[in-house]
C-alpha cells in the first residue's frame, strides 16, 4: 500500500519532468535548424574546421559547460556534470564537410571553394554532418536546462575529420582517443547517430553487432615507360595497366568474395596520369577504398589486391606497388547495450518507426570509439515521407528534410537520461 502511495505521489513529478524536457526539445527545434543552415552555408574540410569549432565552443561555454578546444586538432569537447552522481556517457557528432561542389537550389547552399589535393573544388556538407553538429548542440542545450535530472556526467564530443584527415596528417576519432577524449572522466558508454537521405523522416534504423564496414584507403602506383603516343610499342603504357588492374579488382568481388556471407566493395575513386594527349606517360596513380564487414574477407581481399596489381603490371611489362591505410574499423554496436537502449528508441520514435536494418558498406570512424567503450550507432530519417527524389550522400544534389532533426535531438537526449538512470 505504501509503495502504491509513493508511486502515485511521484507520478505527477515524473510526468512533469518528461513534459518539461519535451517542451525544451520543441522550443529548440528552430534554433537547431538555424545552426544547421549556418554550418551548411559555411562548410569546412577535415582538420580545417576552425570557424565551426569556434561556434560550437562559444555555444557550449554559453551553457556554462567546461569546454576543451583543439582536441584532435580542431575538435571540441564539452563536459556537463549532472546534479546527481552516476556514470559518464559520451555523445558524438562529426563536424567536417567534403570536397564536393553543391548543385541544388537551397537558399543556404554552399558557395565555398578551395583547393583540395591540387584540384579546385567546392566545399559542401554532402553527408549531413552539419545536421549532426546542430542536433548535438541542441541536445547540449536541452540537457543543460535539465541538469537537475541528470544522474552522472555527459561528455559532448564534436569530432573533426570523420571523412579522413588530409594525406600526411593525423585526425578524426583515432587522434581524439589518442589525446585522451574518453578519459578524465572515463567514459562508460557512447552514442552517435547519422542522418540518412533515403530513410523517411520519423524513422530510426539500427542493428546490433556490425552495422557499418571497415574501410581501407589504398594507393596503387603503376610504373611504365614513357613514349610518343604514336609509338606505343616503344614504351609501356601505365594507363592501360591501370585499366586492367581496376577490372581485375572487380573480379575479386564478383568471383572470389563470398558475398552470401557479407558484403564487400572495392572502389577506385581517383586516377592520375599523363600531361598531354599525345604522350604515353611514365606512371599512373590509382586511389580508392576497400570496404568489408568480415575480418577474414578483409584479409583475403587485401592479399588478392596486392597479388593482382603486381602480377597484372608485370604481365604488361610494368611494375606496381600498392599500399593500404585503415580509415575505419567495423562499426560494432554492443549487443547488450543495444538491447538495453532499444526501448528508448521505440519510445521517442514509436515502435513501428524503429526498424532493424542490414549492415551497410559505408564506413564510420565512430568505430574507433566503440573499440574502447560500448557504443550504439543508429540512423535517423532525413527524407521527406512519400518523396520520389532521394539523392545519395557524397553527391552534389544531396538534400536533407530538416523535419528530421528534432527526432535526432529527442533520441540522443532520451538515451542520455535513460542510460544514466539504469
Amino acid at each position: 500500500m505504501k509503495q502504491l502511495l509513493v508511486l502515485l505521489l511521484l507520478t505527477p513529478f515524473l510526468n512533469f519532468s518528461q513534459t518539461s524536457v519535451d517542451n525544451d526539445i520543441d522550443a529548440i527545434e528552430s534554433k537547431v535548424i538555424e545552426w544547421r543552415r549556418d554550418f551548411h552555408q559555411n562548410p569546412e574540410l577535415s582538420n580545417r574546421e576552425f570557424m565551426t569549432a569556434r561556434k560550437i565552443a562559444q555555444h557550449l561555454r554559453g551553457l556554462g559547460m567546461e569546454v576543451t578546444v583543439g582536441v584532435g586538432k580542431t575538435g571540441v569537447v564539452g563536459l556537463l556534470k549532472g546534479d546527481q552522481p552516476g556514470k559518464v556517457v559520451a555523445l558524438r557528432a562529426d563536424i567536417d564537410a567534403l570536397p564536393v561542389t553543391e548543385r541544388n537550389d537551397l537558399d543556404f547552399k554552399s558557395t565555398v571553394t578551395t583547393t583540395f589535393l591540387n584540384t579546385e573544388t567546392g566545399v559542401m556538407h554532402a553527408c549531413g554532418h552539419d545536421t549532426h553538429t546542430a542536433i548535438l548542440m541542441g541536445v547540449a542545450e536541452v540537457l543543460s536546462n535539465n541538469k537537475d535530472k541528470i544522474k552522472g556526467t555527459v561528455k559532448f564530443i564534436f569530432q573533426p575529420a570523420e571523412e579522413g584527415p588530409p594525406p600526411g596528417e593525423e585526425g578524426g576519432a583515432k587522434l581524439m582517443i589518442k589525446e585522451g577524449v574518453l578519459k578524465n572522466p572515463d567514459v562508460d558508454a557512447i552514442f552517435g547517430l547519422h542522418i540518412n537521405s533515403e530513410t523517411p523522416v520519423g524513422t530510426i534504423k539500427y542493428k546490433d553487432g556490425g552495422i557499418m564496414a571497415a574501410v581501407e584507403r589504398f594507393v596503387v602506383n603503376v610504373k611504365g615507360k614513357q613514349t610518343h603516343g604514336s609509338q606505343p610499342w616503344s614504351g609501356v603504357d601505365p594507363i592501360l595497366i591501370s585499366a586492367k588492374i581496376i577490372d581485375g579488382f572487380q573480379t575479386i568481388i564478383s568471383r572470389e568474395a563470398r558475398l552470401i556471407d557479407e558484403g564487400a566493395v572495392i572502389t577506385v575513386g581517383k586516377i592520375t596520369a599523363g600531361t598531354r594527349f599525345n604522350i604515353i606517360p611514365e606512371s599512373a596513380e590509382l586511389i580508392g577504398t576497400v570496404r568489408t564487414l568480415d575480418p577474414k574477407m578483409r584479409e583475403m581481399i587485401i592479399r588478392r589486391m596486392t597479388e593482382m596489381s603486381q602480377t597484372i603490371a608485370k604481365a604488361y611489362g610494368g611494375e606496381a606497388e600498392i599500399s593500404f591505410q585503415s580509415n575505419t574499423s567495423i562499426t560494432f554496436n554492443d549487443p547488450a547495450l543495444t538491447a538495453a537502449m532499444l526501448p528508448t528508441l521505440q519510445k521517442v520514435a514509436g515502435t513501428d518507426n524503429v526498424q532493424i536494418m542490414k549492415a551497410t558498406t559505408g564506413g564510420e570512424d565512430f568505430s574507433y570509439f566503440q573499440e574502447e567503450v560500448p557504443g550504439v550507432y543508429f540512423f535517423i530519417g532525413g527524407m521527406t515521407p512519400g518523396s520520389t527524389e532521394a539523392f545519395p550522400h557524397h553527391t552534389p544534389d544531396f538534400k536533407i528534410d530538416e523535419d528530421g532533426l528534432k527526432l535526432g535531438v529527442k533520441a540522443l537526449t532520451q538515451l542520455t537520461f535513460d542510460y544514466l538512470d539504469q
